[in-house]
């Protein structure tokens, strides 16, 4: 009697648990449909998305164990959200991404630098930071290399460090100090001529810049940005510790990130409509790299990305994590390409010089 009640009381439990995880799953399904602008909850539950399929995959296998007709309910849900599947995990295998590449080939190298500040505390480190950033993207030998959080000081001219071997470049100097001799943003340089270049600026401190290449007789649109981050400092880190050990006051520092990330959530969704906007407009075969502070599960991704390519699904096997701190989910660094392009290589390089993975893909324009 007492093990049949168990038993019922069990169950129950386990259909209740797996009905809640297929509820919030079909709710995440809905993110990139839904403008975090209006509604920034969404935002949030595209980053739970990867947990909530684990959990659907594992129920999935404890009902065909158990009791198989129950695992119906995960597998469906799967199914309708195998778009969400799709872009979490790339299937494509991770080939060895070899230094040479084919002569109508080009390379590109997009790279969240961090400000040149990298991750040791040591000053003698931090002061030589900038050559071994500049001497990690240089030895993959790349034709086109877009950087985010980039600065130029007359102090120290990052500038420089690429200009002899890449020319031609174009720079959204977002933010200056100093009298303009300090200035930070994004920068796209080119061993290909610049024919033409322009800038679109965000409501908010950072923007979208774009370059016309001239490749032989091809023109390609490059463009890079930054998107809004939650701008965690290192209280918000304390915070996130304080939540994940119930401490005290996790109740209060839950609030206080809350209030970060909707103000990001809702930037982000106006920045990704202008970006959007922007793609639309371009008149030449387009590739879009980036920081975009997001999942492939959001909104954002998927605005931005319509019905390009996306170089990591193409070329890769895993989730791909690109930020090196807080979850090992956070894929939110992007090669995205047009149709026009065909991907031939890719590789994501952790030089440990940045809380960003560096980006690395060979590409082709087909004919």
């Amino acid at each position: 009697m007492a093990k049949g009640w168990i038993r019922k009381t069990t169950k129950k439990f386990f259909i209740i648990v797996n009905a809640i995880i297929v509820f919030f799953f079909l709710i995440a399904t809905l993110s990139p449909y839904v403008n975090p602008n209006q509604i920034w909850l969404h935002g949030l539950l595209a980053l739970t998305t990867p947990y909530l399929i684990l959990a659907l995959i594992l129920f999935t296998l404890f009902w065909l164990i158990s009791k198989p007709i129950w695992s119906l309910m995960p597998i469906i849900a799967l199914l309708i959200g195998w778009q969400q599947i799709a872009v979490v995990f790339a299937w494509t295998g991770n080939s060895i991404f070899t230094k040479r590449k084919a002569e109508n080939h080009f390379r590109i190298v997009n790279w969240n630098v961090q400000s040149f500040n990298g991750l040791s505390k040591d000053a003698l480190a931090k002061k030589l930071v900038r050559n071994e950033v500049a001497s990690s993207i240089l030895k993959t030998y790349p034709d086109v290399i877009c950087l985010q959080e980039f600065n130029n000081a007359e102090a120290e001219n990052n500038i420089s460090l690429f200009k002899s071997t890449h020319r031609y470049y174009f720079f959204s100097k977002d933010h200056k100090r100093n009298d303009g001799t300090y200035q930070s943003g994004c920068i796209i340089f080119s061993k290909y001529p610049i024919v033409d270049s322009g800038r679109v600026v965000f409501p908010s401190e950072e923007s979208l810049i774009y370059t016309d290449l001239l490749k032989g007789n091809d023109t390609i649109r490059v463009f890079t940005t930054h998107l809004q981050s939650f701008k965690f400092k290192k209280k918000d880190y304390a915070d996130i510790e304080k939540i994940k050990d119930s401490d005290e006051s996790s109740f209060s520092a839950s609030i206080s990130i809350m209030r970060k990330m909707k103000a990001a959530y809702q930037k982000r969704g106006i920045q990704a409509n202008l970006v959007r906007t922007a793609l639309d407009r371009s008149p030449y075969p387009t590739v879009i790299t980036g920081d975009f502070n997001d999942v492939p599960n959001s909104y954002t991704y998927f605005n931005i990305k319509g019905d390009k390519n996306d170089a990591f699904l193409q070329r890769s096997f895993g989730l791909g994590r690109t930020f090196i701190s807080l979850a090992p989910t956070l894929r939110i660094d992007y090669i995205l390409l047009d149709k026009q392009f065909e991907v031939k290589q890719f590789d994501m390089v952790d030089e440990a010089l940045s809380d960003h993975i560096m980006l690395v893909a060979d590409i082709r324009l087909k004919k």
